[in-house]
């Protein structure tokens, strides 16, 4: 296939051509225009639902955030103490109080299961599925799903971008995968703060569409021999970067520098370097997830630090990732309402499973798959709550456990897809559903 843009090369800020071209595909899997324009159509203006879900890489202690155990021994109850948030009768980490300020806009998740070994992976949080016994292909991730099922908002904007960069520990850098829905509906993953490859450079848009058509006529033969669907993948890539060359819409959302000093601060900057094998604690990206999907994107997936502190936990905890995370979040949280985006985006934090409520002699808490926990807020939820709990030593699920597909169907619901009635078919041929037996969370409504 010819190249529009020559040979792979990294440029100075880390993006890469590749990068241009993994974006989502334009299929609106059976949607008609007149069902995508009524459900975008909100007093008088275009607006469209959307999720961004914050991978808190390599699992947080789910009893050090959300749900301290003060009555434990010591050897359980850790160093951390409880404070009251703006909820009466919840309480969160001292080590969060932006986080406890804003309770009354967040559901807290307190018995959180479903990952079934304990392994560091993002994929039980991107799907809802665990990785074993997968169809031909493999479960595709949320983002793959909405990309496949809604296609663009806009389409200058793909509807599903990936913001972490690579990582040492592979599954902590990935945005979620697209698997038997194929590459025209994997992540786009800008992985520098330049956008210079998204603009036309020397080429007005005449001669851009004289190489679009050329391009098309060269790859006619190889369409029709191909019997993998890989072309057809690569023909959706190919359309949906014309149309950001085209357009600045994504070069905008990307650009931070178009947002107020006041708001930059409020976000902050955090670290922007990997964190050990995991990801970055960049506060920006929270700040970059909210613009893309003002602008369209559907679905925003970032991978936040590295969580899995077996040893020096309490230090770990309080001196960078709490710290950060409550300001990322809490920022993010606030800036959706202030905009009026609450109700149209949906956030979700959360980590592949809990740790151990006995703390270690190294200082740390190793993996418990049996629980863990997160935070939920927007999407027009039904805030200031928390559901389900944990027993008096945080181990084991006491009252409403909730499966990672619960969660994932209840993203699906806010996008206006029915977890019950559609299906996919895998490489096989055979019709999958979303997710597995698993109805959204009705507390939220």
């Amino acid at each position: 296939m010819l190249n529009l843009f020559g040979p792979k090369k990294r440029l100075c800020d880390g993006l890469t051509r590749r990068d241009m071209l993994k974006v989502g595909a334009l299929a609106v899997g059976g949607l008609t225009l007149t069902d995508i324009l009524r459900a975008e159509q909100v007093n008088g203006r275009r607006s469209h639902k959307a999720v961004i879900m914050i991978y808190m890489c390599g699992a947080p202690s789910h009893q050090d955030m959300y749900d301290l155990k003060m009555d434990a021994p010591a050897e359980i109850r850790g160093e951390f103490r409880p404070i009251e948030t703006n909820v009466s009768g919840i309480q969160v980490c001292e080590h969060m109080p932006r986080t406890a300020a804003i309770m009354d806009k967040l559901v807290t998740l307190r018995s959180v299961y479903g990952s079934p070994d304990g392994d560091h992976d993002s994929f039980i949080c991107y799907t809802g599925r665990s990785k074993r016994q997968q169809p031909p292909g493999g479960w595709p991730s949320v983002g793959s799903v909405t990309s496949k099922l809604l296609g663009p908002a806009n389409r200058a904007v793909p509807p599903f971008v990936g913001l972490s960069p690579d990582t040492g520990h592979p599954p902590y850098g990935s945005p979620g995968h697209p698997g038997f829905l194929g590459v025209a509906h994997a992540a786009f993953r800008p992985s520098g703060p330049s956008r210079a490859d998204m603009v036309l450079n020397g080429i007005d848009i005449s001669r851009l569409g004289d190489r679009k058509n050329l391009l098309a006529s060269v790859d006619q033969l190889r369409r029709e021999v191909d019997a993998t669907g890989t072309m057809e993948g690569m023909d959706s890539l190919t359309r949906q970067a014309f149309e950001i060359l085209t357009s600045s819409k994504l070069v905008e959302a990307l650009d931070l520098s178009q947002e107020s000093p006041a708001v930059r601060e409020r976000y902050g900057q955090g670290d922007p370097k990997n964190f050990g094998d995991g990801a970055p604690r960049n506060l920006e990206q929270f700040l970059m997830a909210r613009r893309l999907v003002e602008a369209g994107a559907r679905v925003v997936t970032l991978n936040f630090g590295r969580w899995d502190f077996h040893s020096d936990n309490f230090n770990g905890l309080k001196k960078t990732h709490l710290p950060q995370f409550d300001q990322g979040i809490t920022a993010l949280v606030e800036d959706l309402h202030a905009r009026g985006l609450a109700n149209d985006v949906m956030v979700v934090a959360w980590g592949e499973f809990g740790r151990t409520p006995r703390i270690n002699p190294e200082a740390g808490r190793d993996h418990w798959p049996q629980v863990g926990g997160g935070l939920l807020a927007g999407g027009g939820i039904r805030a200031g709550q928390v559901i389900g709990a944990t027993d008096r030593l945080g181990a084991m699920i006491a009252d409403r456990p909730i499966h990672f597909g619960e969660v994932l169907a209840t993203l699906y619901r806010h996008l206006g897809l029915n977890v019950g009635d559609i299906k996919l078919h895998d490489l096989a041929g055979r019709p999958q559903y979303l997710v597995d037996n698993h109805l959204p969370l009705p507390e939220l409504a």
